[in-house]
């Protein structure tokens, strides 16, 4: 069975590192993607409507954005909402 939380990552990237400590933070598991090579850049691509910027997070199948916007959920309240429907 797939996560319901993905995001896709470089090794080197520190939003990619910003996001997972917040996802991590709040104790939620993840499925992580490094794009390093050619297919899981593709798939990030095609996944996201055309981004190539990293990270690229999921939420049960669907596009929340990158870390910016990960973190604008978490401002809002919404973001555990989001989680919270994981169980």
């Amino acid at each position: 069975m797939a996560s319901k939380v993905e995001i896709y990552t470089r090794p080197t990237c520190a939003y990619s590192i910003r996001a997972k400590h917040l996802l991590n933070s709040k104790g939620i598991e993840f499925t992580e993607y490094s794009v390093d090579g050619d297919e899981p850049l593709v798939m990030m691509s095609t996944r996201s409507n055309g981004q190539h910027s990293v990270p690229q997070i999921f939420i049960q199948d669907h596009h929340i954005g990158g870390c910016n916007d990960l973190y604008a959920l978490e401002q809002e309240g919404k973001l555990d909402q989001l989680l919270q429907n994981l169980a």
